[in-house]
């Protein structure tokens, strides 16, 4: 049974003269995805352009400064080396900040993906949204300076903040880890901060963007992206496109029960997988088996972070109780994965999240058997569980890539807002909606 991996989908141009602004994306796009340079004829080839029309465009992306010519290639015979291509990775940047009740961690994005600046700090433990947002956008201008990134050419801003979002608006609905949050308009506030355009997208699909993006193998196709921090949620790529929902809050997945037995969750109902999953619960669980120290304020996110690094770290240790535990969350955990590729016929999971790294050693081998032998249609294709190849920094990254996308999409599906209430124009063409 192979497992080998789908080629990327590269979109298709058209001939037609008055979607020239689409062609540079389309051209953009099949440079960015490809796995090597191409040439001005396999660019044609794989977008279907005429070559006059990638001699006219890669004209332009080359004085825009978006792409840049990458040696020679030896033709057949005694044909003409032909010129390779490439993005020009200082082209454009984007900044992304990744909001967890735990942790803020915003970073610099260069054009071809790669992060060039990076910082994370504890998110106050007040959670007052002023405090949050001011100390966000101090951040962001420190990150960029850090870059070295010229400001003309930072795109944008794009956050990734926890659900329910709305979207339109740009606001922050009232995430259940952060109490203080009600109605925040985040993507606004930050826009009159930092005088940059603002996107806003949930954290769950921000890191589902960022695999598809920059993940490589595991980013292609279809798979749901576990994302495990605070609290825990799923991002959704199927056939090569982010899944969003019609309000743009797809991955609610904390209320599937998995122990009807369990904790009594704020909806009112015991055992969701939400609820069972948050560090606080786990460490409470921990310190009632004497694992660590009683007396634990459960409402500190600090101290329940440090508690839940020792729970981890004992159960990495040996068999026991600690070990119990937190292979008992492994176990729930698989539970919903198998349900959600079950029912969307999936390729793959992907982990991460904040706590991906301290957790990832309890999704061993016994975790991914069981999933890969409940998975229904393993006789056609098999079910591949893996780690995020983008670190603790995919929801952050994930942000700043929905801003690259304007670059590469001639109608990104998030509206990328301006200090004027409009999207910014692309090196390549107005991005006005």
């Amino acid at each position: 049974m192979s497992t080998e991996q789908p080629p990327a989908v590269v979109r298709r141009g058209t001939n037609l003269d008055r979607v020239g602004g689409f062609n540079d994306t389309v051209v953009l796009d099949a440079i960015r995805r490809a796995d090597q340079r191409l040439s001005r004829v396999e660019i044609a080839a794989s977008t279907g352009l005429s070559g006059q029309a990638i001699s006219n465009i890669t004209r332009r992306l080359l004085d825009a400064g978006l792409v840049r010519e990458a040696g020679r290639q030896k033709g057949a015979g005694l044909g003409k080396p032909r010129t390779l291509l490439e993005l020009e990775p200082t082209g454009q940047y984007a900044v992304g900040v990744h909001l967890d009740p735990a942790v803020v961690t915003v970073v610099v994005l260069d054009l071809t993906g790669e992060v060039v600046a990076r910082r994370r700090s504890e998110t106050p433990a007040s959670d007052d949204p002023d405090v949050l947002i001011e100390g966000i956008a101090a951040t962001v201008e420190q990150v960029i300076e850090e870059a070295g990134a010229p400001r003309e050419r930072v795109v944008g801003v794009g956050i990734a903040a926890p659900g329910p979002i709305d979207v339109d608006r740009g606001v922050v609905v009232d995430p259940p880890n952060l109490t203080a949050w009600h109605l925040v308009p985040l993507r606004d506030a930050l826009r009159e901060r930092t005088g940059l355009p603002v996107l806003l997208d949930k954290d769950v699909t921000a890191a589902a963007s960022a695999e598809k993006w920059a993940g490589g193998p595991n980013g292609r196709g279809s798979f749901v992206f576990f994302y495990l921090g605070t609290g825990v949620g799923a991002g959704l790529v199927i056939g090569d496109e982010v899944v969003r929902g019609s309000s743009s809050n797809v991955g609610e997945i904390g209320h599937v029960i998995v122990d009807p037995d369990g904790p009594l969750c704020y909806c009112g109902r015991r055992g969701c997988v939400g609820e069972t999953s948050q560090p606080r619960y786990l460490v409470q669980q921990a310190a009632q088996a004497g694992v660590v120290a009683q007396g634990i304020d459960l409402d500190d996110r600090h101290a329940v972070d440090v508690a839940f690094a020792q729970l981890c770290a004992e159960a990495a240790a040996g068999p026991g109780v600690a070990r119990g535990i937190v292979t008992a969350l492994a176990e729930r955990i698989a539970k919903v994965v198998e349900d959600i590729a079950n029912l969307l016929d999936l390729e793959r999971v992907v982990f991460g999240g904040p706590h991906w790294d301290q957790l990832a050693p309890f999704f061993d081998e016994a975790v991914r058997a069981a999933l890969e032998e409940r998975f229904l249609v393993r006789s056609v294709h098999p079910f591949v569980v893996a780690g995020t190849a983008l670190g603790a920094d995919v929801g952050a990254v994930g942000a700043a890539s929905l801003v690259l996308d304007h670059t590469f999409s001639p109608n990104p599906s998030v509206l990328l807002l301006g200090p004027a209430e409009s999207a910014p124009a692309t090196a390549t063409g107005s991005a006005e909606r």
